[in-house]
Formats: C-alpha cells, sequence, structure tokens
C-alpha cells in the first residue's frame, strides 16, 4: 500500500534526486521544452512553478532563493527577464506535459515538458535549425560537386598523357 507516500523518489538517493531536479529545471527554463521520462517531468512541475513564481516577484530575496537552486546564472537571468514576465497574468499552470511514446530500452513512458506561450520561440529555433541544415547541405552538394569535377579533370589528364 502506498497510504501517506507522496512525491516521486525516481529510484534515486537524495542527494542524487535533487541534483537530477535541480538540472532538469535549469533546462526547462533555458530551453523552454526538454523530453524526459513522464515521471520525472511529473517531478519536476512543482519545483519549475516555483522558480516562475519567484520570478514573478521579482525581489532580490526571490532572485537569491531561484540562484540557490537553479544551476546557472544564465537561467536565473532568463527566468526573471523573460520568462517570469511572460505570465505576469497567469495564476499558476505555467507548463504542459505532452507524452510523446515510449522509450527503447526500457519502455518508459517518455514526454516533452514545455513552458506555455513558448512556441513562438520554438518556432524561431526550429527555422534557424532548417536554415542552418539547408544552408550545410549547399555546401556540401557544391563541395560533392567540386570534388567531382576534380576527378574528371583527372581522369581526363590521365587519359592524355597516356
Amino acid at each position: 500500500m502506498r497510504h501517506r507516500n507522496a512525491g516521486f523518489k525516481l529510484g534515486r538517493n537524495t542527494s542524487h534526486r535533487r541534483a537530477l531536479l535541480r538540472n532538469l529545471v535549469t533546462s526547462v527554463l533555458v530551453e523552454d521544452r526538454v523530453e524526459t521520462t513522464l515521471t520525472k517531468a511529473k517531478a519536476v512541475r512543482p519545483h519549475v512553478e516555483k522558480m516562475i513564481t519567484l520570478g514573478k516577484k521579482g525581489d532580490l530575496h526571490s532572485r537569491r532563493q531561484a540562484l540557490s537552486f537553479l544551476m546557472t546564472g544564465k537561467a536565473v537571468d532568463r527566468l526573471f527577464d523573460t520568462v517570469a514576465p511572460r505570465y505576469k497574468d497567469r495564476q499558476g499552470g505555467y507548463l504542459r506535459i505532452v507524452r510523446t511514446g515510449f522509450q527503447q530500452g526500457d519502455g518508459a513512458a517518455k514526454a516533452f515538458i514545455e513552458l506555455l506561450g513558448a512556441e513562438k520561440q520554438l518556432d524561431v529555433k526550429r527555422q534557424k535549425r532548417e536554415e542552418t541544415k539547408a544552408k550545410k547541405r549547399a555546401d556540401l552538394e557544391k563541395h560533392m560537386e567540386e570534388a567531382k569535377q576534380q576527378e574528371v579533370e583527372e581522369i581526363k589528364e590521365k587519359e592524355e598523357a597516356a
């Protein structure tokens, strides 16, 4: 029976679990969207919501509390400058958990945990990634074409020499 056993242990000891949750919270705040297991996503939700609430307060004490939990100063700056102002009129419920299937190795349920309202930023990131891929692809095709022309020239030179 699980009576009075609240919380997620995640199969880890206390320090490992705390480090895992701190890393996940930091990643969610920096990246806007993280793929993880469903259980970890459910466990990290209250921590992210608390950080956003601290960000909405915006005072020095809140900033120090966030800095003591988050792993990087970049995450704290992004929390207070970008993420928290996005939710100034919202009374909680800052996250969305979307199930995405199952993990290959052990069959664990996978999910995206993402901040609400981050669709625009995610679309911009996706477009940048696609542009970079297209540029790399064009450069590779150009390089392959040059190499092919060089091989053809070498073959012609060998035929002329023979």
